[in-house]
Parts: C-alpha cells; sequence; structure tokens
C-alpha cells in the first residue's frame, strides 16, 4: 500500500449533511480537511423524504437564510388515517419558517460548496475500501493502493456502515432495527402545485398518510411539496415488510400514486426520479458500541442518529448538528493534545447535552408502538367509519359514542384499546 505523501489533519468520509458540517466546522477553525464522496456529486448517493428542519442548519452554517436551496417552507400540515377509499384528515396551517422542502442533492452541493470556501479540499468519486489501522489506532483511509494519512477519521458514512463494519466497529445492521424509505419525484408546474394543495406562493405542504394506503406493509406514506415538484412516497420497516411483501417495493409506490384518493393530483404530473434508501429506525440497536475510537469519530446516520414518531421526522438536521459536534470534540482533543480515545470521547458528552440525545431518549419507545399492526389497518377503519356515520347518515345522525362503538364492534376489543392507547400516550 503506498501512502500519500500530503497528511491531512481531519479526513471526512461521505459528503451528506453530517460530514459536510464537519468539514465546514473545522475548516473554518483552520484544520487541513479532505471530504471524500463515491458519489459522482454530493448528495449523488443521499436520499430522503424531502423536509427539512431549519434552526440546526442556520446554527452551522452562515449564510444559511441567503443562499441555502431552499424550496418551500412548510406551512401546512395533514395527517390523514386511509381505510380503501375513505380518509380523515387533521390539518394545522401557520406561516413559520420552521422547516423547508428540498432535494437533498442541491442541499448537499450546497453544504460541500460551503466546506471549499472555508478552506477543506472536496474530492468526489473516490470510494473508500477501508480504515486504516495500525497499532489499534484509526491512521487513515484506503483508497484502492493508496494511503491516505491524517490524525483523525470521521465516518459519515450512512447507515450502510460498510468500513465500520470491516473494520470490525460495529455489528452488521439487522434487518428489523432499519426502515426502507422509497419515493418518486413527479414534475409539476409551481401554479400546479400552487393550485392543486391550497398554497401560497413559497408554501409548502407535508402531507402524512397511515393505514392500508401503503398496501399492507408496516409504515406509513408521505407527500412534500417542492418549488415545482412533488416527492411522494412511504417508509416501511424493513423487518416486518420482507414477511409481508411478494411484489417488488417500487409497485407499491406506483400503487400509492396511483391510490383513488391521490391519483388527481398528478394526472399532469411526470415522474422526474426513484429511489431508495435505508433509514435506522431503532436507534439504540443501531448505535455502535461506542462513537468514538483512537483516531476516529462516527456522526450521521452511522451512527444511528435519525427521529421517527410517525408525525415528525427528524433527519438531516440531527445528522448535521451530530457532524457540527463531531468538529467541536476534533477541535477540544487538539487542544488538549491528540486525538486519543480519550481525548475524543468529549463527543459522546456533547451529544448528550444536545437536543439529539435528549430528543432520541425521550421517544427511545416510538419505535416500539409502530410495531402494532392495529395501527395500520384497524384504526384507520374505525375512525373512518366514525366519520362515516356522523357525516352520511341518512335518516338520524348518532351520538359520537355510538358510532364509536358501532365502528369497533368486531374490529378491536376494549382491552387491546386501552393497552393500545397507553402505550402511544407512552410514546410520543
Amino acid at each position: 500500500m503506498k501512502e500519500v505523501g500530503y497528511k491531512f489533519d481531519v479526513i471526512v468520509v461521505g459528503a451528506g449533511p453530517a460530514g459536510s458540517s464537519a468539514a465546514y466546522t473545522l475548516a473554518r477553525k483552520g484544520f487541513k480537511v479532505l471530504l471524500v464522496e463515491r458519489g459522482r456529486i454530493p448528495g449523488s448517493k443521499n436520499v430522503f423524504g424531502g423536509r427539512v428542519y431549519a434552526d440546526p442548519l442556520r446554527e452551522v452554517f452562515d449564510g444559511f437564510d441567503d443562499s441555502a436551496p431552499v424550496h418551500r417552507w412548510v406551512t401546512k400540515e395533514r395527517i390523514s388515517m386511509v381505510s380503501g377509499e375513505a380518509m380523515t384528515s387533521l390539518e394545522f396551517h401557520e406561516r413559520k419558517r420552521t422547516s423547508f422542502t428540498t432535494y437533498l442533492t442541491e442541499l448537499a452541493n450546497w453544504m460541500a460548496r460551503k466546506v471549499e470556501e472555508a478552506g477543506g479540499i472536496v474530492l468526489t468519486e473516490i470510494t473508500v475500501d477501508e480504515l486504516v489501522i495500525e497499532r489499534g489506532r484509526v491512521t487513515g483511509i484506503r483508497v484502492g493502493d493508496e494511503k491516505i494519512s491524517s490524525e483523525v477519521v470521521i465516518d459519515a458514512e450512512g447507515i450502510n456502515r460498510l468500513l465500520l463494519e470491516r473494520a470490525g466497529l460495529v455489528p452488521k445492521l439487522e434487518l428489523r432495527h432499519a426502515g426502507l424509505g422509497v419515493k418518486e419525484v413527479i414534475k409539476l408546474s409551481k401554479k400546479e402545485i400552487e393550485d392543486l394543495f391550497g398554497l401560497e406562493e413559497d408554501e409548502g405542504l407535508a402531507w402524512l398518510m397511515m393505514g392500508d394506503i401503503t398496501g399492507g406493509l408496516p409504515g406509513g406514506a408521505f407527500l412534500y411539496t417542492n418549488r415545482d415538484s412533488v416527492s411522494l412516497g412511504l417508509v416501511v420497516m424493513l423487518g416486518e415488510a420482507v414477511k409481508v411483501t411478494r411484489e417488488h417495493i417500487s409497485r407499491y409506490v406506483e400503487a400509492l400514486r396511483l391510490h383513488p384518493l391521490l391519483e388527481r393530483y398528478f394526472r399532469n404530473g411526470r415522474i422526474m426520479e426513484y429511489s431508495a434508501h435505508l433509514v435506522p429506525e431503532y436507534t439504540w440497536p443501531s448505535l455502535p458500541h461506542r462513537l468514538y475510537a483512537d483516531g476516529l469519530l462516527v456522526a450521521g446516520d452511522a451512527a444511528g442518529l435519525l427521529l421517527n414518531l410517525g408525525y415528525n421526522f427528524r433527519g438531516v438536521d440531527y445528522a448535521v448538528y451530530s457532524g457540527y459536534l463531531a468538529a467541536k470534540a476534533v477541535e477540544k482533543a487538539h487542544e488538549l493534545g491528540g486525538m486519543t480515545s480519550e481525548n475524543l470521547s468529549v463527543y459522546e458528552r456533547l451529544l448528550e447535552e444536545s437536543f439529539v440525545m435528549r430528543q432520541l431518549r425521550k421517544f427511545r419507545n416510538a419505535p416500539r408502538m409502530r410495531e402494532n399492526g392495529r395501527l395500520y389497518s384497524t384504526y384507520p377503519e374505525v375512525v373512518n367509519s366514525v366519520m362515516d356515520q356522523l357525516f352520511h347518515s341518512t335518516y338520524e345522525v348518532p351520538k359520537v359514542m355510538e358510532a364509536f362503538k358501532r365502528a369497533k364492534e368486531g374490529r378491536v376489543g376494549w382491552l387491546d384499546l386501552i393497552r393500545d392507547l397507553i402505550e402511544v400516550v407512552r410514546s410520543v
């Protein structure tokens, strides 16, 4: 193995939100930073639903509000329970700039340019074959037959943690601990989107759906409005989905687009993109035993840092902030005299004190709640049956409790209902 002559202070693997955040923060502090990405352009290997919470990005990246590729600010939230061709929805509308929609390729490119502006080096189409470990310490990366050396490596390779697995630092990810996100991006004009979804200019809609709209797969569907396109897809619990499905997952997304309640939105649309991506579902089993070692830190999806509450998804902002904290840990270790495991352990303390780990601990039982199959079949049927009785009664309108008793009859017993209600309250 040949060693490249130049030695970096920091090598960051993966130019997604976590890697670019870490590289940008350190480059601004004067560290010699190399950010490597296996895709042709930063973000080309990244996939997400379409929504990002803004404040953590504002904190990390200078000039966010002036130059970040924001498509629409999410001002309208809609949650729907679907059974057959019936749908009950809850909608909330408020004009705040809390979260936005975008293409992750655009956002990742913008972040990578910020890294270069800060003095970091960004190299794309670089496949890292392994972490170089010498005498128990990570000393760089191997690309082909060449070694690139650094004082510390920040692993932000994503949920497919091949480098960490090859190094024996994490176990192989189990199917039951991961979800599969699949989506289509459908081209529509800016005016069509605003007319179809009742939006003003630059306003966006985040629409989450649960029930049989996912074709019997355990999970939920989503729709996000971009500037001149719509991101439509679903996220399913992978361990359960492989037991249920007998078709390619793309068929489920196609069925979602053609669903009687949704197809009218896309009659004039054109499919621009299809993509799929694994996501962490169970944070604690997904976490590496340690997020630091001699010469190494782990950030973003590689560290399992993602929150899915069913009604609120936090991924990009968690990744950005974990990369930022990893950079802060490198700064601290440098002040303490070197990138030893002991010095880098400050990273876990910074994470524990941050909103990221506080939220993940607060909602640590949420994944278990989502294993309940009644959430995807029984309860949407019950809710829609109640609504049908209340609004479509021909002569006599029942009381709400009457309608509820009729709706649940033969579907769910009182004991299961109470247990499920307690579980939901405890989890979210």
